[in-house]
């Protein structure tokens, strides 16, 4: 097991230690974030892809309640939201089930297609992953159904556990970039992605966000979040090789020049896989919430294409919903 730093800041203490913080907020290193100018400019000159208005589709088959040992599965529930099962133990990532992602019921992004599995269909819910706070990542109503039917453990990076706390979960570990856990057999490590925070207009990165790598009995696992590309990839590559899996984003990229800095195109996701080194990718981020202007199907569109020129294009996966596979 690698070695973790010193405990990072707990809810409610001063982050002026941490290096990617400072006059109140966390920052990218090396990144220039986009102003009110360039926002302007996008929503004055969007050009939107097409989405079916519904896309139907079946739930797909109950997971199994768990996988023993080092055996690995992973199902797509859908957008950032995915099950992972190993060892005796069942891990969400940014779970999401509400209809709309947005801070009201009547209004903003919504729905284009059900989630893959039904919320009653999951096994017992041990581990939840959040990446940031965004309401298409962390969803309050969905916590409050977790919280009563599973109570699972949280882990999420710093500036969360409060609002997490207040969905009825008790168990919340708050990490900074770089900081680990121990928990029930598996080391859970949070790792820099190159994102931003907001839950309205005036908190805009008071809290930070990240990736997560967990170190298992059956291999490493990977889950980037939701990232923009930048070289640390590669140095997540080498501190956690070998990666047996990693989630990666690959949708709300539309237009480049503008969502660049935060959300990673196909082509890079599939540059990512190399840069980490994991033996199977599984995309996410795509298909079901229209958040910028790619279209429903442009993603994996791109994905396919950019996978065409790899040497093994059969090991970046875009599952359907609520598709499960085991992993070599």
């Amino acid at each position: 097991m690698l070695e973790s730093p010193a405990a990072a800041p707990r809810q409610g203490e001063s982050y002026a230690t941490v290096e990617h913080f400072r006059d109140g907020r966390f920052f990218n290193p090396g990144v220039r974030e986009h102003g009110f100018r360039e926002l302007f400019r996008w929503i004055s000159t969007r050009k939107v892809g097409p989405w079916r208005k519904w896309i139907p589709s079946s739930p797909g088959p109950p997971p199994p309640a768990a996988v023993a040992g080092s055996e690995l599965r992973v199902t797509f529930v859908n957008h950032s939201t995915v099950l992972l099962q190993t060892g005796g133990i069942n891990i969400l990532t940014d779970p999401v089930w509400s209809e709309r992602v947005s801070p009201v019921s009547f209004s903003g992004p919504k729905r284009h297609r059900a989630p893959g599995i039904r919320f009653e269909d999951l096994p017992p819910i041990h581990v939840l992953l959040i990446s940031h706070n965004h309401y298409d990542h962390l969803d309050l109503p969905t916590l409050r159904r977790l919280a009563a039917a599973h109570r699972p453990v949280v882990f999420c990076p710093l500036g969360v556990a409060g609002l997490i706390r207040r969905a009825g979960l008790r168990e919340v570990h708050e990490l900074d970039w770089g900081h680990a856990q121990d928990w029930t057999g598996m080391r859970v490590h949070c790792v820099q992605a190159q994102h931003f925070c907001a839950r309205g207009p005036f908190d805009r990165n008071r809290a930070l966000w990240c990736g997560w790598v967990l170190e298992t009995e059956g291999g490493n696992i990977y889950f980037a979040g939701d990232s923009g590309f930048g070289g640390f990839f590669s140095e997540i590559g080498e501190r956690f090789a070998p990666i047996r899996l990693a989630l990666l984003p690959i949708g709300a990229y539309e237009p480049e020049w503008f969502m660049g800095p935060v959300h990673m195109t196909p082509e890079q996701a599939v540059a990512v896989k190399d840069m980490v080194g994991t033996e199977v990718a599984v995309a996410i981020h795509f298909g079901t919430f229209a958040l910028a202007d790619d279209g429903e199907t442009a993603p994996v569109e791109r994905l396919q294409k950019a996978l065409a020129q790899t040497s093994e294009p059969d090991r970046f996966w875009a599952l359907a919903e609520g598709e499960g596979r085991q992993v070599p």
